[in-house]
């Protein structure tokens, strides 16, 4: 039952996340920044789908993903068509995650000690409202520079 809603809000979020990567008109405005705002729509998203494939890909499901995290906020130079296709592999990858992962699994230890030892439903929960946290900051910047 819990990795199911899990398995929901993951795959909301992340339709949302696409849904903002297309309403960008440009792959140059993307890559924006201006000001206070120092993280761009497209580089919140790729660190969002490098956390995900880090943490459920390779931690949960053995994926070999190997994640490069400061490239994630450095890397200017992706095309909207290119990140599309990665959210597209990561619902894959979620759709895989949510399928294979039982209730009783988010009750076992998480294996990778991120902020300290806790179960595997806690940081899937933690990792959702990062994914909601940094959407938020996508559309942000999408209404505040895509001009």
């Amino acid at each position: 039952m819990q990795t199911a809603i899990l398995k929901q809000l993951y795959l909301f979020e992340v339709a949302n996340l696409q849904r903002e990567i297309e309403l960008y008109s440009s792959d140059k405005n993307l890559w924006l920044i201006d000001g206070q705002i120092k993280n761009s729509g497209g580089n919140l998203c790729y660190h969002l789908i490098g956390s995900m494939n880090h943490f459920i890909g390779a931690t949960l499901l053995h994926t070999g993903y190997v994640r490069n995290r400061d490239a994630e906020f450095v890397v200017k130079d992706i095309s909207k068509a290119d990140l599309l296709k990665l959210i597209e592999d990561l619902i894959v990858l979620l759709n895989k995650a949510f399928t294979e992962l039982t209730d009783d699994d988010l009750n076992k230890t998480f294996p990778y000690d991120f902020m300290g030892t806790n179960t595997t439903g806690f940081y899937l929960t933690r990792f959702l409202c990062h994914l909601s946290y940094h959407l938020g900051q996508v559309n942000y910047h999408r209404r505040l520079l895509d001009i």
